[in-house]
């Protein structure tokens, strides 16, 4: 019996910081304020994390600078230290500034862009930050659109966000496709009504109770070399 193949998505969106761009600049240089020890940068990360879907759920908005750096407040707190907020927002805001793309990131998207896909980065950093991200680094032109949860208030993975950046491309939501490295975004997709590809960065895991992603692979390459089979 022969196997079905898949419709391709009208719209292929992609999260930004960890997916495309490689976070160990901004690692290092958060290092210079919590130390080298990897739980503490871990715990940095999920604080931010943790506090953004603690700000969406409160029906509140900031962005995520400000929540990077107040999460980098909390946890220098924790160790018998201090920054300011001046501070705090000065180190996150220039770090992530400057993230370059994973090696295969550019080759992935040119060979979706030859295959007519059309790309949408979905991020929850500002769109300020997003479009100095992408200028600084030569990603700009794969893509069709740049869009950001400021615009909606909302942090991915609320379903509310997904389905927002839909009616901005004007499709349905079955007809969105996330590629992303976090287990937590693609469970979000997912349960948003969209379709979603998996790519397991190094440390990276999906979510267990999530329904399973239509593809997973190691990195982006993997993910184009299967979308252009559909």
């Amino acid at each position: 019996m022969q196997k079905h193949k898949p419709s391709r998505p009208k719209v292929v969106f992609f999260d930004v910081n960890e997916t495309l761009l490689d976070l160990a600049p901004m690692k290092t240089e958060i290092a210079t304020v919590l130390g080298e020890e990897k739980e503490v940068l871990a715990l940095w990360f999920t604080t931010m994390l943790q506090y953004a879907l603690v700000t969406s759920a409160s029906g509140q908005y900031k962005s995520f600078g400000e929540i990077g750096a107040a999460a980098l407040q909390m946890v220098v707190a924790n160790q018998n230290s201090f920054i300011s907020e001046a501070d705090a927002l000065k180190i996150v805001s220039e770090s992530m500034q400057n993230l370059p793309p994973h090696p295969e990131v550019k080759a992935a998207l040119a060979l979706l862009k030859e295959e007519d896909y059309t790309l949408v980065a979905l991020t929850n950093s500002s769109v300020e930050s997003l479009k100095n991200k992408f200028e600084n680094v030569g990603l700009t032109s794969y893509f069709d659109t740049l869009l950001s949860v400021e615009s909606v208030g909302k942090f991915k993975p609320f379903s509310e966000t997904y389905h927002w950046a839909a009616q901005e491309m004007k499709v349905k939501n079955e007809d969105c496709m996330l590629v992303a490295a976090h287990g937590w975004d693609v469970a979000g997709a997912l349960w948003a009504g969209w379709r979603a590809a998996f790519v397991s960065r190094p440390g990276q895991q999906k979510f267990p109770l999530a329904p399973d992603t239509e593809i997973t692979g190691s990195d982006l390459s993997k993910i184009a070399q299967a979308l252009i089979q559909y």
